[in-house]
């Protein structure tokens, strides 16, 4: 299958659009030149073909090496198509996702794939932990974010332990994330996130404040 949907990426490339969103994204990626909606309506059969299938991880893979970055984008929608069949053992599949290919689009999407293996074994929370000192900024970004969807079922213990690990950051998507993470709660929680703001607002970064703090 991955050889038919490269096949469709090339006949429906296009050299002007490719070279548009591949300066989007600071020419770290080269494209074919298809636009999302044209992506996802291309792929549309394929998707609802295996959607019932088991997870086939060599297929996500295969996408992952390829060149174009339409191929990772396509993947992740493979795997919010079949979000409902991750399990804990797929956290290392997702990791490897994580950690290749880094960029935010990609791995902003990753996350919530991840909060819900986490909320299926809490006992991940401790690879979690791990992953929130890593010296690889993707996986700490998913630390910082994974609970994004969790609303008033935010383990805010936890929440509170992995920004406090990463204050004094001076990474922009580190920082960026501790503000979001924190800007999300706050609809929910907003007391909780003033109280947090304010206890460690020496120690957080301007970006991070300013985020964090758009809706209170």
């Amino acid at each position: 299958m991955t050889n038919e949907i490269i096949s469709l990426l090339n006949e429906h490339a296009d050299e002007k659009q490719a070279e548009k969103m591949s300066a989007y994204m600071q020419n770290r990626f080269a494209f074919a030149g298809v636009p999302k909606p044209m992506l996802k309506e291309l792929i549309k059969p394929y998707l609802t073909k295996t959607a019932k299938e088991p997870i086939d991880w060599e297929f996500v893979f295969d996408l992952w090496d390829h060149d174009f970055r339409e191929a990772q984008y396509i993947a992740l929608e493979y795997l919010n198509k079949h979000h409902k069949q991750l399990m804990p053992e797929d956290m290392d599949h997702l990791k490897r996702l994580i950690t290749t290919k880094s960029w935010w689009e990609t791995v902003d999407t990753i996350d919530a794939y991840v909060g819900k293996i986490v909320k299926k074994d809490e006992r991940l929370k401790e690879v979690i932990l791990q992953w929130a000192v890593d010296e690889n900024i993707w996986l700490r970004r998913v630390a910082i974010d994974f609970q994004q969807e969790y609303k008033l079922d935010t383990d805010t213990e936890l929440l509170k332990k992995i920004i406090v690990l990463n204050l004094g950051s001076e990474e922009f998507f580190i920082n960026k994330a501790i503000g979001w993470s924190l800007r999300d709660y706050s609809k929910v929680n907003p007391d909780w996130v003033r109280d947090f703001v304010d206890e460690y607002r020496d120690r957080m970064a301007p970006l991070s404040i300013k985020e964090a703090t758009k809706l209170l």
